[in-house]
């Protein structure tokens, strides 16, 4: 006979509920924060065994086997043992509630230091989406956000846009740098030969100009891609 170990059959000391209750969500493994979302284990394994399970099938290979939720399938978390459609689907489900909490609204901070936070910013006009859009955040010196505006609205799979109508706002808005963003309504962020084109044209204009672009974000349902990060071309234009 098998039995599945629930969350209230551990000793209270074990028990993830009762320790985020009063530690805080930080003092819990992911292993742990997978068995709240579990609920109950499977077989003989208790809710935490199998979040550990999770983590140590998938996330074989990585540094972090968190990283490897990112994108995970339905069917893939299914091929694991102990977990069916309901527990796969609640992982899921709080994955892509994370990602719609984190990108709800920008950090309180407003200073651009890495792509994650840019990506927050423009997150409100280019994440969710349905046609194309393109957005450019506007910078200080000190790359703090001045203001950012939205550009173009295209079609389900097209958005118009041209240098001069990027750098205009540029300077109509007295920055002196910029990052460009725009989202793919289909969810794959990587590059197409358009968004490299016209940013080899914005790397040209910003030489000129002696305005940085800092980078070119494509966002879209949840995920984002620094083109600056995959793409040698701030090397060719730096």
């Amino acid at each position: 006979m098998t039995y599945s170990l629930r969350i209230k059959d551990l000793t209270s000391s074990d028990r993830p509920r009762e320790r985020l209750l009063a530690q805080g969500c930080s003092a819990l493994s992911s292993a742990e924060l997978l068995a709240i979302l579990l609920g109950t284990g499977s077989g003989k394994l208790s809710a935490v065994g199998l979040g550990q399970l999770i983590l140590q099938t998938i996330g074989q290979g990585e540094a972090d086997p968190v990283a490897s939720l990112q994108g995970i399938a339905a069917e893939t978390l299914m091929q694991i043992s102990g977990v069916g459609p309901a527990k796969a689907t609640t992982i899921l489900a709080a994955i892509e509630l994370g990602k719609r909490v984190f990108f709800a609204k920008p950090p309180d901070r407003t200073e651009v230091t890495e792509p994650s936070i840019a990506a927050a910013a423009l997150s409100q006009n280019l994440m969710w989406q349905s046609q194309e859009r393109l957005a450019v955040l506007l910078l200080d010196q000190r790359n703090r956000i001045i203001s950012q505006k939205l550009l173009t609205i295209g079609t389900a799979n097209e958005t118009i846009a041209h240098p001069r109508d990027i750098f205009g706002e540029v300077l109509r808005q007295g920055a002196v740098k910029l990052i460009l963003g725009h989202n793919h309504p289909s969810g794959n962020t990587e590059p197409s030969p358009e968004d490299i084109k016209l940013t080899k044209q914005l790397l040209q204009a910003s030489q000129l100009l002696d305005i940085p672009l800092l980078d070119h974000l494509i966002l879209g349902n949840g995920s984002f891609t620094s083109m600056r990060s995959v793409t040698d071309l701030w090397d060719n234009y730096g």
